[in-house]
Order: C-alpha cells, then sequence, then structure tokens
C-alpha cells in the first residue's frame, strides 16, 4: 500500500504514522526528515538542497520529488509507503503519479484525519509536559493524579509549548485547508480518498485505517 496521510497539526499523523510502520512495516516518507537526512549525508541531492537554503531560498518542486525518487528507488518493492507533509501542490501531485508509476507503484488511498476544530484547539492547548522527565499531560483528559505533582518522576516543574496557544492553533488549521484544497480534488475523481474521525481515541482511529487498508 502507498497512501498519502493527511490532516492539520495536531490531528495525530505523526502519532498514526508510527503506527502504521510498527503494524505494517511501511515507510514513513517525511518531505523534512529526508531533506534534513539528504543534507546530513551530503548525497547530490542534498548538496543541491543545501546550496539553496543556504542562499535562504526554498527547495523547489523538482529537489523535493527527486527526494521522494531517491527513497522510493531504496526501498524493497514489496514496502508499502505513507506520504507525510507531500504532495502539497497539484504540481506535486502530477509529479507523485509520474515517481510511483516509474517504480511500478500507484497510490492507493489517501486517507485524512477529520478533525473539530474547537475540540483540536482544547486538545492542543490543554497540553503540558514535565519539565523533568517528559511525561506528556493534558488539563482535563490526563491530568496528574497529585495536581502538580509529575507522576512518573516527583517533579513540581512543568512546561507548555509556546505555540500550543489558540491562535496559533487556528492559523495552522486555516493554512491546512488552503494548502490540502488544491490537491483533494484529483484524488476525489479517483474515489480514493477516505477520511477518518481524527478526534476519536488513538487505538480507534488505527482501527479505522486499518480498515481502510484492508479495503
Amino acid at each position: 500500500m502507498n497512501i498519502i496521510l493527511l490532516g492539520p497539526p495536531g490531528a495525530g499523523k505523526g502519532t498514526q504514522s508510527a503506527g502504521l510502520v510498527e503494524r505494517h512495516g511501511m515507510k514513513q516518507l517525511s518531505t523534512g526528515d529526508m531533506l534534513r537526512a539528504a543534507v546530513a549525508e551530503g548525497t547530490p541531492v542534498g548538496l543541491e538542497a543545501k546550496a539553496i537554503m543556504d542562499r535562504g531560498e526554498f527547495v523547489s518542486d523538482e529537489i523535493v520529488s527527486k527526494l521522494i525518487d531517491d527513497n522510493i528507488a531504496a526501498m524493497p518493492a514489496d514496502q508499502g509507503a505513507i506520504f507525510d507533509g507531500y504532495p502539497r501542490t497539484a504540481a506535486q501531485g502530477e509529479q507523485l503519479d509520474e515517481i510511483l508509476a516509474k517504480h511500478g507503484r500507484k497510490l492507493d488511498y489517501v486517507i485524512e484525519l477529520s478533525v473539530d476544530l474547537d475540540a483540536l484547539v482544547e486538545r492542543i492547548t490543554g497540553r503540558f509536559s514535565c519539565a523533568n522527565c517528559g511525561a506528556l499531560y493534558h488539563d482535563t483528559a490526563n491530568p496528574p493524579a497529585k495536581e502538580g505533582v509529575c507522576d512518573n518522576c516527583g517533579s513540581i516543574e512543568f512546561k507548555r509549548r509556546p505555540d500550543d496557544n489558540e491562535e496559533t492553533v487556528r492559523t495552522r488549521n486555516k493554512e491546512y485547508t488552503e494548502k490540502t484544497a488544491p490537491i483533494l480534488p484529483r484524488y476525489e475523481e479517483r474515489g480514493i480518498v477516505k477520511r477518518v474521525d481524527g478526534m476519536a481515541d488513538i487505538d480507534a482511529v488505527a482501527a479505522s485505517i486499518d480498515a481502510v487498508l484492508k479495503g
């Protein structure tokens, strides 16, 4: 299976991608991760990308497509791929089709984690962690057993990410909607877009995704 996993920040794409890797042996192809790896390894594409970034310019669609191409070429033919953060534009969608066809693959599903924006705001703005051991908590869904004390290490110091605020969450959701809008029609026409409830608990979302993959 080769799938695109969509959803706004906080919808749980990273968690679900990790689950798919563990359960099905799929490979997560995140453009950001691939770019950093290519630069660190000094591959031809990585060197080209580094020169562009060092000039303060954005990496082109062509560079990103080369990264995708190189990574798929290195994968076993029977290993499925999860595309995370790509494609972001209609042009990239066309390039992905060409790359997959080149390697004898096709895109099976585009799975979107649907979220309720107000509930997503509550989910994200309520997150915090132990400053000492990193244990994760939530104001309402998963507070410490004893208020102000970490269940794991007993620390009384906690922290929140500065971007876990309502304005940022709503801005990111708007950006996601605007960026994904151009790529969905081509996949809707093929009948491969599937939506699952991203607000359900992690195991329920995973089960819904697995049900899609089983057809």
